[in-house]
């Protein structure tokens, strides 16, 4: 029995942050791709709203290192300026996002305009539309 609980406990710890999100799908992009947004995540600090943003491919995209079927996003969006920079991005080969394809991790994120019909416009308009 004691190990029983161990093991459960050992394994309710390792399961990744991303486990315990909150998402929330906010719209979908010009490819038709679903966007959603970690409401956990969501913070404001000095004017800029940093979220974790999902976007699901409804067609897997094909690279050179591998099939992604989801996408994983820490972002930063400034309202006022109507700009976003991303922190980091992970893509999956699997939708419950348990393998890795690539990971990208920006050392000096740079803000810039977000493109229409991007993931990056619909979550801006989404972060700004609930901004209080």
């Amino acid at each position: 029995m004691r190990y029983f609980i161990v093991t459960s406990f050992g394994l309710v710890a390792a399961l990744p942050a991303a486990a315990h999100a909150q998402w929330k799908e906010i719209g979908k992009t010009a490819a038709g791709n679903p966007v959603s947004v970690d409401q956990k995540s969501m913070k404001t600090k000095n004017g800029v709203t940093s979220a974790r943003v999902q976007v699901k491919f409804v067609s897997p995209v094909q690279t050179p290192q591998g099939t992604w079927r989801l996408s994983r996003h820490d972002a930063m969006f400034n309202c006022a300026k109507k700009t976003v920079a991303a922190k980091s991005s992970t893509y999956y080969s699997d939708v419950a996002a348990t393998k890795v394809v690539k990971k990208d991790v920006i050392s000096i994120p740079g803000f810039g305009p977000a493109i229409g019909g991007s993931m990056t416009q619909i979550v801006l308009d989404y972060v700004c539309a609930n901004k209080k």
